[in-house]
């Protein structure tokens, strides 16, 4: 037990935030984690498949982010202005960036090209900065 809190006290202790960015323990390093949630329904009907996923992941993505990055299924919902619950399936994007601000014109190319590919409105954007290292 001792040696569980340990660990959880040295998780802690190796990412604190000072003035908006992280302190960071080696190896352990500042960056900004990049969440974007892409819904799965088009305006015409029909859904983004799979390949039609991939296909953009690989032609639109990979360029920008060639380091990497994660992609998750999601069931979500949303309501629109006119109180209406929605419910669609979507694709979670994860990045870890090292060079922030820099990555910032990258992300924003990506959801323009996902909105415009796939007629979809917006795409939720999610930054936070965190510690990480490969």
């Amino acid at each position: 037990m001792k040696t569980l809190a340990l660990l959880a006290a040295l998780s802690v202790g190796a990412c604190t935030q000072l003035g908006g960015q992280p302190a960071c323990v080696p190896p352990l390093k500042p960056a900004v984690e990049v969440r974007l949630y892409f819904g799965r329904d088009k305006p015409v009907g029909g859904e983004v498949s799979d390949a039609e996923w991939l296909a953009f992941v690989d032609d639109t993505v990979t360029p920008r982010f060639p380091a990497g990055h994660s992609s998750a299924h999601l069931d979500g919902h949303y309501r629109e202005p006119s109180g209406r619950l929605v419910r669609e399936r979507g694709k979670l994007l994860v990045l870890v960036v090292f060079d922030a601000p820099a990555h910032r014109a990258q992300v924003s190319e990506i959801v323009a090209i996902y909105a415009s590919r796939f007629g979809q409105f917006g795409v939720l954007r999610v930054e936070q900065p965190v510690c990480a290292s490969i």
